[in-house]
């Protein structure tokens, strides 16, 4: 079992942590949780299914401890999964995967000792009996995680159906709202690159043939998506080359592909950059954030592709330079006026500095932060990687209008994270105290924790 104070380190950081944090209510901003499932909220029928049906995390160190696929993906009965787990996860100190078991067995089910090989059976037992003695779903979850705030990743093909129907249930106790990724509309190399515009037709109910058709439909959709309440958008930027363009070159760009012919790489960029800009200037108008995930490769091993498909735990960070090309993205919307508030993830750490700084450059009045270095992301979200990415802020940003936390999951015992997080940040500022880098003034280091756990994102979002 892990103590009260786990990560709390110094008296400082316990009082900001039990006084503001630890209660504090979860806003969840950004993760890839299903709508649907959340509606229908299924109890749930097996630890093993919640634990390890959607996680690449824990499936990527079953498989470096060598553990076959059939125990991680395949289809052996959730006992045996989890006793390959556990049989992992005694073996992983100093990875946060430790940390988050042990705290989500603790949280959810009252587990009272650390996960072993030896005592798998046992807590397997009696986390299924607990499941089915209390009933335990999805809403039962996020209610007793005090989350206020869920926001979807979702393609603009999407229905949102089960959007439509869960903003009709008034006694929830906390909002669950679309989140706008238009990825597969700007990866124009994609082999189901037309297929996907015919399905973006049929969605905005425009018949696609010129760039600007697809503009429309594009902004056809961001309309609906507003009117289900969405408050941001989401792009994954797996390249980041500039190529200054225009509106003739992109819809030529666009066109070409639509009809078969052959779109090299470089005008590809022109084409997604570009129409990122057109994005952003309706993102801006619709009053919405946009993220922007920089650096993944993803599916780097073809074999296990196709074996166990994508979203499978072989991606890995890519390396390439990103200050210049994304600092003339930006300008390029600030000259126009057309950018929205942004926040900037970069799953590389080496970038912590380039993004800790240069949201300095874009600045307005009345909107603090208004470009953000967001959540320390992916293989950076350990205690490690969020300290390091604190500290950048504090460095050279101003980490008291930081906005905060988010989980990035498919699971719905994640939550514990954000706890995870707070008591990092908690253990940051309350050494800066302690060592008299930073005044031991109640009141700014109460608003400065809460802020970061929760106000900032609810104000920055406009909620």
């Amino acid at each position: 079992m892990l103590s009260d104070d786990f990560i709390l380190k110094g008296k400082t950081a316990k009082s900001l942590y039990n006084r503001f944090a630890k209660d504090a209510p979860v806003y969840d901003y950004h993760c890839h949780l299903s709508a649907k499932e959340i509606y229908e909220d299924e109890t749930f029928t097996d630890i093993s299914s919640i634990w390890l049906g959607y996680d690449h995390y824990k499936w990527r160190t079953m498989r470096f401890a060598g553990v076959p696929e059939e125990f991680i993906t395949g289809k052996v009965d959730g006992r045996t999964k989890f006793k390959m787990w556990a049989k992992t996860c005694e073996r992983l100190i100093g990875s946060p995967l430790y940390h988050w078991a042990n705290m989500e067995l603790e949280t959810y089910f009252g587990v009272n000792e650390v996960l072993k090989e030896s005592n798998a059976d046992k807590i397997y037992d009696y986390c299924n009996a607990k499941i089915r003695e209390d009933k335990l779903s999805p809403t039962k979850m996020i209610r007793s995680s005090n989350v206020k705030l869920i926001c979807t990743t979702d393609d603009p093909v999407d229905s949102l159906e089960y959007h439509l129907l869960l903003g009709k249930k008034t006694d929830k106790g906390f909002e669950v709202l679309p989140t706008f990724r238009p990825d597969n509309a700007l990866k124009i190399l994609n082999d189901n690159f037309v297929e996907y515009i015919k399905r973006l037709e049929t969605s905005a109910n425009i018949k696609i043939i010129t760039y600007k058709d697809l503009l429309a439909a594009l902004k056809n959709r961001i309309e609906f998506f507003s009117q289900v309440g969405c408050v941001l958008s989401d792009h994954s930027l797996e390249s980041l080359a500039y190529f200054p363009t225009e509106f003739d070159e992109a819809g030529n760009i666009f066109e070409k592909r639509l009809n078969g012919e052959t779109v090299s790489v470089e005008e590809a960029e022109k084409y997604k950059l570009y129409t990122l800009g057109v994005l952003a200037e309706e993102y801006k108008e619709a009053g919405w954030a946009m993220q922007l995930h920089i650096g993944a490769i993803r599916s780097t091993n073809d074999t296990m592709l196709k074996k166990v498909g994508v979203d499978s735990g072989f991606d890995i960070m890519n390396d390439f330079r990103i200050a210049e090309p994304l600092a003339k993205l930006l300008n390029d919307m600030d000259k126009k006026n057309s950018m929205p508030k942004t926040i900037l993830y970069t799953l590389n750490s080496k970038d912590n500095l380039v993004l800790s700084s240069l949201p300095h450059c874009f600045t307005e009045a009345g909107i603090p932060g208004k470009v953000q270095f967001g959540a320390a992301w992916w293989f950076n979200d350990h205690k490690e990687g969020i300290t390091a990415h604190l500290k950048a802020i504090a460095d050279q940003g101003m980490l008291a209008y930081f906005v905060g936390m988010l989980t990035d999951s498919r699971s719905f015992l994640s939550y514990v994270r954000h706890d995870y997080f707070r008591r990092i940040l908690c253990s940051f500022v309350g050494d800066l105290v302690d060592n008299e880098e930073f005044a031991d003034d109640d009141d700014i280091l109460g608003e400065i924790i809460e802020g970061v756990c929760y106000k900032n994102i609810v104000s920055y979002l406009g909620l």
